[in-house]
């Protein structure tokens, strides 16, 4: 079962870091531990054959073969009760055994004895106390004179045997050194490579804030030095905002010919019907105007679609609703509307300039045709990243039924009241690109309110 892999490039490279440092400080401990405790078995296996050389030494043999030991060459050990170090000499023949006073009156029976550096073998027994003893054994043999054969030798085992408890208890101890010291390194490399990836990655947070400037419209392109692993990715990015900048103003250019060449031949045509009264010049009338708010209505949708994928568009929404109620109240100066704008300055439409104009210009200027006197304009920022523009009118406003009507369809309910009637179309579909919504309500002076979401910048 394989584990999931983290997606992001900080966890895997700390991660990978982690599981290397801890595989490399296991096997590093586990050598140590091992040699220390082989240097600590070596000495303590040294020590034992300086007290059995020094044990050989105190013995020496009488004219019987037997042997007589000269304590000045012991360890003072050998005399102490359990003292953790014993001696024993084992006869080959019937004789008693040769033991320690640190032994009392038990004796040594050592299991596995193995021969070890010629003559000397090594194994282990168990001691008084239930000690756990390391042995060391040699066989010498001493010569019996008086007998009439000069090649009569007799034989016996000198050993000596010690307590390994201490040796134990110091590579436990060891190893609890190198196992706080290695952790102790392990979460100080640890710490390093956090660091060390903090700051390595740090160049692809500024690209990332950089391209959040750059969408938010704060920036037009990635700004400052990177590191030269970096800076062909800046530099590839900077030139791929350039061109989409350019396929942009492109496509706007060719939309603005293409209007400018359907409507001049278009307002011919009208020409040609007022100049030549009839049935068919009615038609053609009717006809033109549909292709008109056809043509409008699709080449401005095509506008907004286009403004909506560039990058770094942003605009402030005050003046741009102040600057449309001016307007507006000049147009309906003879019918003494009053439009009453409220904006916070430090609001700005994430979007071009122009596509709010059309949306809040459509909006507000429908409100002013059906209103008896005032148009309220509120706009304020909403939870997340949406801000709403709010247009309320004094007018007769509308049946929840028939607000259904005009949003789904678009129809006109009432001819008297000039207009295309593609209005609240076009508003709809260049919010829709921009991912906001529009909805009708009844407006607190008791007409109708237009409520607008769009993306707010920040």
């Amino acid at each position: 079962m394989f584990t999931k892999v983290p997606r992001s490039l900080a966890s895997r490279l700390i991660l990978a870091a982690a599981v290397w440092a801890a595989i490399a400080l296991a096997a590093g401990g586990y050598v140590l531990s091992n040699a220390f405790m082989e240097a600590m078995r070596d000495n303590f296996d040294t020590q034992l054959q300086v007290d059995l050389d020094g044990l050989i030494t105190a013995a020496d043999g009488d004219s019987f073969g037997g042997i007589v030991l000269r304590d000045r060459f012991l360890n003072r050990r050998f005399a102490r009760a359990y003292s953790g170090l014993y001696w024993q000499i084992d006869p080959s023949d019937s004789m008693p055994v040769m033991f320690s006073h640190s032994l009392l009156d038990q004796t040594l029976r050592p299991d596995g004895l193995k021969v070890k550096d010629g003559s000397v073998s090594f194994g282990y027994a168990q001691g008084p106390l239930d000690q756990h003893l390391r042995v060391i054994a040699r066989r010498v043999s001493f010569p019996v004179t008086n007998t009439p054969n000069p090649k009569d030798f007799k034989s016996y085992t000198f050993l000596v045997a010690g307590d390994v408890s201490s040796v134990e208890a110091s590579v436990a101890e060891f190893n609890h050194i190198i196992f706080w010291s290695f952790a102790a390194l392990f979460f100080g490399l640890l710490a390093a490579v956090l660091l060390q990836v903090r700051i390595g990655l740090q160049p692809l947070r500024r690209v990332e804030e950089s391209l959040s400037r750059i969408r938010s419209g704060a920036a037009q392109h990635l700004e400052g030095k990177f590191p030269a692993e970096i800076a062909p990715l800046a530099s590839e990015l900077n030139s791929l905002i350039e061109h989409s900048a350019e396929v942009v103003g492109r496509a706007r250019t060719h939309v603005a010919n293409l209007a400018h060449f359907l409507k001049t031949p278009l307002s011919v045509l009208v020409a040609e019907s007022e100049a030549n009264p009839g049935p068919l010049a009615d038609t053609v009338k009717r006809q033109v105007g549909v292709m008109r708010r056809q043509v409008d209505h699709y080449l401005t949708r095509a506008r907004a679609a286009g403004a909506v994928n560039a990058l770094g568009n942003r605009t402030q929404v005050s003046p741009v609703l102040e600057d449309l109620a001016r307007v507006l109240m000049r147009i309906h100066q003879e019918r003494g509307i009053i439009i009453t704008v409220h904006c916070p300055e430090t609001l700005y439409f994430r979007g071009e300039r122009q596509d709010l104009e059309e949306m809040a210009g459509n909006l507000m200027d429908n409100a002013c045709k059906w209103a008896k006197g005032r148009v309220i304009v509120t706009a304020e920022r909403l939870e997340g990243r949406l801000f709403q523009l709010s247009i309320e009118d004094d007018g007769p406003g509308l049946a929840p039924e028939d607000r259904g009507r005009v949003m789904s369809r678009g129809e006109r309910l009432d001819e008297s009241v000039p207009g295309t009637g593609l209005g609240l179309s076009i508003v709809r579909e260049i919010a829709k690109l921009y991912g906001g919504q529009l909805v009708m309500d009844e407006a607190r002076l008791g007409g109708l309110a237009t409520r607008l979401n769009l993306p707010v910048l920040g």
